[in-house]
């Protein structure tokens, strides 16, 4: 399987009284969004199914990656993709769509960059998974433990030739 986490565009910052979850994308992150997009589908992406996290921001985000990539699918959302949740539970909605040859899960720190560790079997691993950014996991198998091979990781100023 090839896995693909996206960490949701660049949101708005909080507003005092209303909810982290309703946080939308603000326009130069849907712009970002669109070039690393471009350059992980001219890399072979192309998910046969999306996964999301409900906060208005990763749908967005998903909704963008849909429309880039031709994805003509319902996007699924679970409360496995939320910010604090555990990789294990991520872990359990993958094994859940394992026949899926291509996989892409839209979330947020610190769960990301946590899964990132969970599933190359290195929980110690300290990733800074930048706001945009896509990395692309390899997994052979999916038993009760991950062991997957790290392909590549996009950022969006890496997909627009500018340095990190």
């Amino acid at each position: 399987m090839q896995l693909y986490l996206l960490r949701h565009g660049t949101a708005e910052k909080g507003k005092l009284g209303s909810p982290d979850s309703a946080r939308a994308l603000v326009p130069d992150g849907r712009k970002n969004l669109r070039e690393v997009l471009r350059v992980a589908k001219a890399a072979g992406m192309s998910p046969k199914l999306i996964l999301t996290s409900p906060y208005r921001r990763a749908v967005e985000t998903a909704e963008i990656a849909a429309a880039v990539l031709g994805y003509k699918q319902e996007l699924l959302r679970t409360s496995a993709l939320t910010p604090d949740s555990p990789a294990q539970s991520a872990w359990g909605e993958i094994r859940v769509h394992g026949d899926a040859e291509q996989l892409l899960l839209v979330g947020h720190e610190p769960l990301l960059s946590q899964l990132t560790g969970y599933l190359l079997a290195s929980p110690g691993l300290l990733m800074e998974f930048k706001t945009g950014g896509i990395v692309r996991i390899e997994l052979d198998q999916l038993g009760a433990q991950p062991r997957g091979v790290l392909r590549w990781y996009l950022t969006p100023k890496l997909a627009m030739g500018t340095a990190e």
